[in-house]
């Protein structure tokens, strides 16, 4: 079941800027934090308009003078309080995490930044030297690296179970944005901005997600790479909603990521497929708690959640909240994740950094690469679809 030891951790002090009424995300970012009494929501930037602000965290129980007009007073003084915030989580579009992040930085705030944690790869190297002068954790919210199969995946490849690894395909392709439906819906309009979203739409929103688990679970480094971004609904451009990704990796395998918000009929189609030379595995988001492990001239095997067979890893072990065969999802992989900024924020408190980097969590460096991502998928398709290395 899920480690104790984590659950007698002293509770963090913790507030959101944006994740307001109506936000699936800050929904996503309270139901993760709280769930297992490592965070209390104790102070809030909710909304652009003070007033729904301060009535939504009234709602959730924080008080009404620690729910703040904006970011920058609630850093300010809750700096300066006794028992002021120790962690922010910051929930906003896209162009804002840059600033936001700094300013709590400087102000002596561990933070949980969405992602694209910044527009450039500058930006976020920048955040990263200012995180690591003031002593503090930059997590990135990857709430899908929480699944605890894909650790277990990650400890087939590590454990050269499959072999030398060939082949990583990875998707994410739902069709809910298949139409025009930005005219009528404001969080899917700003994810279509430039000016809010970036330089991207799909492969900054649900790519890069798809990136990060090929990197967690098999650990390779890209070589080089080559993007193809359509704008199949026009007035979306210079905005992709469709992109495929051919890489080259350091050990020759190859990959193809496929990023869309046209995949008509689709729900979710979050896929990662590892071809190895000996057994592949494959994990699906829409059925999580399963991998499918399948080795050459043997019957394909379905491992499942909480099973103690293949000598499933302590990392998948470690996190199960009920026993095999109940459903665990996506709150739970959120959990999970912010269990984990739990203990390395506690662990940088502490001064004990030894904790913190032997213990896995989506830090500023799985960021850093989301960002270097970004930045090479737009050179390579604004420019006639060209290979561009991966790292200058």
């Amino acid at each position: 079941m899920f480690d104790d030891k984590v659950r007698e951790l002293p509770t963090l002090r913790w507030a959101m800027v944006g994740g307001g009424k109506g936000s699936q995300i800050g929904y996503a970012h309270r139901c993760g934090a709280t769930r297992d009494g490592l965070f209390r929501l104790v102070a809030g930037a909710f909304d652009i308009d003070p007033q729904r602000g301060r009535e939504f965290g009234v709602k959730l129980g924080v008080l009404p003078e620690r729910c703040y007009d904006n970011y920058q007073t609630m850093f300010a003084l809750e700096s300066k309080r006794d028992d002021g915030i120790n962690v922010v989580s910051i929930a906003t579009p896209n162009s804002t995490h840059y600033e936001i992040t700094k300013c709590a930085l400087l102000a002596g705030i561990h933070v949980v930044c969405e992602k694209p944690v910044t527009f450039t790869l500058k930006e976020a190297e920048e955040l990263k030297a200012i995180a690591k002068d003031h002593g503090l954790i930059l997590g990135v919210m990857y709430g899908y690296s929480g699944f605890q199969m894909v650790h277990q995946a990650r400890s087939l490849v590590q454990n050269n179970l499959l072999g030398e690894i060939r082949v990583i395909n990875m998707q994410f392709a739902h069709g809910f944005h298949s139409q025009e439906v930005e005219l009528n819906d404001p969080g899917a309009k700003w994810r279509m901005n430039p000016n809010i979203s970036g330089p991207t739409y799909v492969l900054g929103d649900i790519g890069t997600h798809a990136f990060y688990l090929g990197q967690l679970i098999t650990g390779l480094a890209v070589k080089k790479l080559c993007c193809s971004r359509q704008s199949f609904v026009k007035s979306r451009a210079p905005l992709e909603d469709n992109a495929h990704v051919m890489m080259h990796f350091e050990n020759g395998a190859v990959g193809m990521l496929w990023a869309s918000a046209v995949n008509a009929g689709s729900m979710h189609q979050q896929k990662i497929r590892v071809v190895g030379e000996n057994a592949s595995i494959e994990w699906w988001d829409e059925r999580p708690n399963q991998l499918i492990y399948e080795e050459q001239g043997k019957p394909s095997q379905v491992l499942e959640r909480g099973m103690g067979y293949l000598d499933l890893h302590d990392d998948a072990i470690s996190s199960d909240r009920i026993g095999a065969g109940h459903a665990e999802g996506f709150f739970e992989s959120w959990a999970n994740v912010y269990a984990r900024f739990a203990v390395v924020i506690n662990a940088a408190n502490a001064n004990d950094w030894q904790t913190v980097n032997a213990t896995w969590f989506p830090d500023v460096d799985a960021g850093i690469e989301g960002v270097r991502w970004l930045e090479r998928c737009v050179e390579s398709a604004d420019n006639d679809e060209k290979w561009v290395a991966y790292r200058e």
